[in-house]
C-alpha cells in the first residue's frame, strides 16, 4: 500500500564519486519521480511498470539525445527512503551526468542536500539513527571489520541491543511503580531476587553496549599505537621495518625525531595508527626537541597501546621505573627491547 509522503518535493543527484567511469548513477526520489523520468524516457510509460523492474532505452530532452540508459524502478513504500525512487544508470561522463541532473531540474526536481536521502529515509521510518549512522560508516569502511559492524549495524544488530535493554528497563520501572502503588497493602508483584535479578540484567546489557561502543570505535578508528622510548632507541627503525618503508629518518645522532609521525598499516582486517614520537629525555637545552618530548608524553596518554623501546642492556632498576611511569599514566604498553645483538 502506498504510504502518503513527508515532503511534496522531488529532490535529484548523482550517486557515484566524482570522476570519469563506465557507469554513474542518477537518483531520484519523491512524489514526482517516476514522472519527471518518463517525460525524458520516450518509447515506454515507466508510470505504468511495476516496481523493482528495469528499462532500457534512451533518455532525451525534447529533441536531444542525452544518452542510452537503465531506469530502475521503486515504488513507495518499497525503497531506500520510503519514497518513490528512480535510479538511471547512464555512461560515466561527468558532462553527460550533469546534462542529465540538470534535464531533472527543468522538469520539478530539485538538487538534494548532502545526506539528504538517507535523511528522508530515516524521517520516513525506514532506517533509525544507528543505521543511518551505519551508512555512513560503510561509505568510509576501509577494512574487512570496518566493513562487517557496518552492515551488521544497518541490518539493525546494535538497534536490536538497544530494544532489549529498553524493554527491561520498562518492566524493571514497571514493577517498582507498582510496589509504590500499592506499599500499603498486602500485595507483592515481586520479591527481592527478582528485583535483584533484573538490575542485574540491566547492568550487564549497559556494560556490553558500552564494551561494544569501544570495540566499535576501534574497528572504525583503528588502534592507535605510540612507539615511544629514550633518544636512539631504535624507534624509527622500528616504524620503518613495519611499514617496511623508509619513512622515518634514521640515524646515530639522539634527537633526530623532532615530531611524531603517523602512518596506517592494516593488519588482518584491522587498521592500526602507528605513531613514531620524539625521543623522551628529561634535560635538554633544544627547545624544539623539548617540545617533541611534550608531545610524546601527550600521545602516551592518548594512545590505545604503547609500545616502549629500551636497549637490551639497560638496568633492571630503570625498567622499573618505566614501568611504573606507564602504570601511573594507566598506559596499555608492551615493553620492546631492542639491541639484543650489541
Amino acid at each position: 500500500m502506498k504510504q502518503p509522503s513527508r515532503w511534496d518535493d522531488t529532490i535529484v543527484a548523482i550517486a557515484t564519486a566524482p570522476g570519469v567511469a563506465a557507469l554513474g548513477i542518477i537518483r531520484l526520489s519523491g512524489p514526482s519521480a517516476i514522472s519527471i523520468v518518463n517525460h525524458l524516457f520516450p518509447g515506454k510509460n515507466i508510470e505504468e511498470q511495476a516496481s523493482h523492474t528495469l528499462h532500457v532505452g534512451f533518455l532525451k530532452e525534447g529533441e536531444n539525445l542525452l544518452d542510452e540508459v537503465v531506469i530502475s524502478l521503486f515504488r513507495n513504500p518499497r525503497s531506500y527512503t520510503g519514497e518513490d525512487i528512480v535510479e538511471i544508470s547512464c555512461h560515466g561522463s561527468g558532462f553527460v551526468l550533469q546534462r542529465v541532473v540538470d534535464a531533472c531540474i527543468k522538469k520539478g526536481a530539485r538538487l538534494a542536500r548532502p545526506g539528504e536521502f538517507t535523511q528522508r529515509a530515516f524521517l520516513n521510518g525506514k532506517l533509525d539513527l544507528t543505521q543511518a549512522e551505519a551508512v555512513a560508516d560503510l561509505i568510509a569502511s576501509n577494512t574487512a571489520a570496518s566493513q562487517k559492524t557496518a552492515l551488521q549495524n544497518i541490518r539493525g544488530g546494535f538497534s536490536e541491543n538497544l530494544k532489549l535493554l529498553r524493554e527491561r528497563l520498562i518492566r524493571f520501572s514497571a514493577l517498582i511503580e507498582l510496589e509504590l502503588d500499592f506499599s500499603e497493602e498486602d500485595v507483592t508483584f515481586a520479591d527481592r531476587k527478582q528485583f535483584y535479578e533484573l538490575i542485574e540484567e540491566l547492568q550487564k546489557s549497559t556494560q556490553q553496549l558500552i564494551q561494544s561502543f569501544a570495540l566499535g570505535n576501534v574497528i572504525k578508528n583503528g588502534v592507535s599505537v605510540a612507539i615511544v622510548g629514550k633518544p636512539n632507541a631504535g624507534k624509527s627503525t622500528l616504524l620503518n621495518s613495519l611499514l617496511n618503508e623508509n619513512r622515518a629518518i634514521v640515524s646515530d645522532i639522539a634527537g633526530t625525531t623532532r615530531d611524531t609521525i603517523e602512518e596506517v598499516i592494516n593488519i588482518d582486517g584491522l587498521l592500526f595508527r602507528l605513531i613514531d614520537t620524539a625521543g623522551i629525555r628529561k634535560h635538554t637545552a633544544d627547545l624544539i626537541e623539548e617540545a617533541g618530548v611534550e608531545r610524546s608524553l601527550a600521545k602516551i596518554k592518548q594512545a590505545d597501546l604503547v609500545l616502549y623501546l629500551f636497549d637490551a642492556a639497560e638496568e633492571e632498576n630503570e625498567l622499573l621505573v618505566i614501568k611504573e611511569e606507564l602504570q601511573n599514566e594507566n598506559a596499555n604498553y608492551l615493553l620492546v627491547a631492542n639491541k639484543i645483538d650489541k
